[in-house]
């Protein structure tokens, strides 16, 4: 076996989405760390990818990331980019740079939000927190960096609503300490939450749902998407509302369109 900086393991499992070879588009699961930390040294979804691409992403190395475009949380679900030629890699970071990679989410949130749809624009602070697991958490501060997320109601019932997301920045869990500002954390978040938030749900109920982009080097629109997540069901039919990817409303493409979009590190 090739001498590997990080260890395979088959054994995380994961659907691919998009696969060419150029690129990968991954569907990570729940509870599963986008890479290698603190008691994730070998579970990580980038082992899994290095149990079936580890040639080209140890080829990448460190210095491109094994790979990795961008992260998502680890309880978070859903899309994400990989590389596999430095070419792609260095034309996606530009492409994620330039401002030209749409993402969007899924999430059930508690309560019903004050507007049907809303730019939330609160700078986020990059803070050190108080949870052993996590080094950084994100505060809503005038002294942060600017943060916009664009969302919009899909569905609501007394107790929680279904709303898409996009990042249009894309700082540390953007997206949850967004939707919490105003009122409305994700269900299964006890760090924006408080414990009847994270009690709601089984785990977070936060799904990276779609990707589009530019192929870099054919230049076609590669629009992946993602099922909603089966584990959640349960929690729309407690609360009686629908699945988000059957919905009765159209979901946020368009909104806040001409706002500025940032490299997204991990924003959700």
């Amino acid at each position: 076996m090739p001498d590997f900086s990080v260890p395979p393991n088959p054994s995380v499992t994961f659907k691919v989405r998009h696969e060419d070879a150029d690129l990968l588009v991954v569907d990570k699961p729940a509870r599963v760390a986008t890479q290698p930390g603190l008691g994730h040294e070998t579970d990580s979804l980038l082992s899994g990818l290095f149990a079936r691409w580890g040639v080209p992403l140890q080829r990448l190395g460190k210095a491109r990331d094994f790979g990795l475009l961008h992260r998502l949380d680890r309880g978070t679900s859903g899309l994400l980019i990989v590389a596999l030629t430095p070419e792609a890699y260095d034309s996606m970071r530009a492409a994620f740079e330039g401002r030209r990679i749409r993402k969007y989410y899924w999430a059930i949130v508690e309560g019903v939000p004050r507007k049907t749809e809303e730019v939330i624009n609160k700078p986020i602070l990059e803070a050190a927190s108080k949870e052993r697991r996590l080094s950084k958490t994100a505060r809503i501060s005038g002294s942060g960096k600017p943060a916009l997320t664009a969302y919009r109601v899909l569905a609501t019932s007394p107790g929680a609503s279904v709303v898409e997301c996009r990042a249009i920045t894309g700082r540390l869990h953007q997206v949850r300490a967004h939707l919490s500002a105003i009122g409305c954390p994700v269900l299964g978040d006890g760090l924006y939450g408080h414990e009847r938030t994270r009690a709601a749900s089984p785990r977070l109920a936060l799904h990276a749902h779609r990707i589009a982009f530019e192929h870099p080097r054919t230049g076609e629109t590669i629009d992946v998407s993602s099922p909603f997540p089966r584990e959640l069901r349960g929690v729309l039919g407690h609360f009686g509302l629908p699945r988000p990817d059957r919905p009765a409303s159209g979901g946020v493409e368009g909104l806040g369109q001409g706002e500025d979009d940032a490299v997204g590190e991990q924003e959700a």
